[in-house]
């Protein structure tokens, strides 16, 4: 917990190939002993609302093959749309149900969030430190090439189609630009600082800011 007694997050937004997310997310949850929330999340939103979670998966996987996010914002506003609706089961209130497991987590514990425009969800509660993690173009294609052993032509593209996927739902979401550092507390070169670095840096910023220690 923080000094003031209250549980803390520390949300993080990446982009592809800046090789952060999944390892900077599980080295900080395993160094603050609680738990890191990606696709877990799902789960979690599955048991609140009584919806699969399969449902969640698809939802997650079938809008990266969708103009859906091109068409349209549905920028959260905390309203989930009631069973006996149509629209029960559209994109926006899956979002939603995340949003809620995520804002009530945060009353009982803390936790490291990956993704899901969970700074955006978060934005008013306390003790929580956003953090956008980027690297030069180059660098991400060069090692998306030797991580999956693929041509830089088809990291590339890799890159182009996550990142895309990514910025949109953001801005989908949140009616927000993606890259925007306005939106963080904390936005690092993961190319500069190298990845322990970063946990580092993040982990100072922290006891800085808020006072927690790790235990």
């Amino acid at each position: 917990m923080a000094e003031n007694g209250n549980y803390f997050a520390i949300v993080i937004t990446r982009t592809c190939g800046s090789g952060g997310g999944s390892y900077i997310g599980k080295k900080l949850a395993e160094d603050y002993g609680i738990d890191v929330y990606d696709r877990k999340l799902l789960r979690l939103a599955s048991d609140n609302s009584g919806i699969n979670e399969a449902i969640f998966a698809n939802a997650d996987e079938n809008t990266k093959k969708t103009m859906l996010y091109r068409v349209s914002r549905k920028i959260y506003n905390g309203q989930v749309i009631p069973p006996e609706s149509g629209n029960f089961l559209s994109d926006q209130n899956l979002f939603k149900y995340q949003a809620d497991v995520l804002r009530a987590l945060l009353d009982r514990e803390s936790y490291v969030c990956i993704g899901r425009a969970a700074d955006y969800v978060l934005k008013d509660k306390k003790n929580v430190l956003s953090v956008y993690l980027d690297a030069p173009y180059d660098w991400r294609v060069e090692r998306e090439t030797v991580r999956q052993g693929i041509s830089a032509f088809d990291a590339i593209r890799y890159i182009n189609r996550l990142d895309k996927y990514r910025e949109a739902y953001y801005t989908y979401h949140t009616g927000k630009k993606w890259k925007d550092p306005s939106n963080y507390d904390l936005c690092l070169d993961t190319s500069s600082l190298g990845l322990d670095g970063c946990v580092a840096l993040i982990e100072y910023y922290m006891n800085l800011k808020f006072g927690i220690k790790m235990p």
